[in-house]
């Protein structure tokens, strides 16, 4: 997963010492953070940076991160302490926060056997969970676990081990590269083959987007989503 920012180094900085880990890459245009549980969390600047306003549609979310956390209140106050904000969320269970760069993220607890940090997994806003569902479980390899009206969840035992959707109405796709609507996250997904992960992705419902380099490739899902066909990762 990739985040935007204004300060990418800044940013990385903000998650590893929110989450532990290592800095695995460092550089102006490039930082990569492998968290304690082996999470791959990259930064990049990001010109004209806007951030999200959380719960509005007109400057949307469109991704975030669940984190797993032993103690929510000490989580809070530690994410505050690094710069972190309290944007939602009611009493113990379930903490709404937003980074330094504005991007929502969520602190809540799964049970005792959590004994530090650790990223639960990824959800992506949609106006469709079944449909977007389908397209990652496939993409991605994962299986489905729960949906309903109002979401589904897929998971698998590797470090990308869960990935939500959750419906929201109004729902407003981002529109990469366009600066008005931006993406403001991404996913990268490491392919082997990228003439063939190109063509299933295509086949499933993603569409070409432009933009590419050495080592990879720009889609947008059927919700809009872009990610990344990534075939030679740092």
């Amino acid at each position: 997963m990739t985040i935007d920012a204004r300060d990418h180094r800044a940013l990385a900085r903000f998650y590893l010492d929110l989450i532990g880990g290592e800095m695995r890459y460092d550089s102006e245009d490039w930082t990569v953070v492998k968290t304690s549980d082996a999470y791959l969390l990259g930064f990049q600047p990001a010109p004209g940076y806007a951030p999200p306003r959380w719960p509005s549609q007109d400057a949307p979310q469109q991704l975030h991160l669940d984190i797993d956390v032993p103690d929510v209140p000490a989580a809070v106050a530690r994410a505050e302490g690094l710069g972190a904000t309290r944007v939602g969320g009611e009493g113990d269970a379930l903490a709404v926060m937003t980074d330094p760069a504005g991007h929502p993220f969520c602190l809540f607890n799964t049970g005792p056997g959590v004994h530090h940090p650790r990223v639960f997994g990824i959800v992506l806003d949609c106006p469709d969970p079944r449909a977007l569902s389908d397209f990652y479980a496939q993409l991605l390899g994962m299986q489905i676990k729960q949906r309903d009206e109002g979401g589904a969840w897929i998971a698998d035992d590797g470090p990308l081990a869960n990935v939500m959707f959750q419906a929201v109405a109004g729902y407003r796709a981002p529109d990469w590269p366009d600066p008005a609507a931006p993406q403001q996250m991404h996913l990268d997904v490491k392919v082997e083959d990228v003439e063939a992960a190109e063509a299933r992705a295509i086949e499933i419902g993603a569409r070409r987007l432009p933009g590419e380099g050495d080592d990879w490739r720009v889609f947008a899902d059927p919700a809009g989503h872009p990610f990344c066909l990534v075939f030679n990762p740092k």
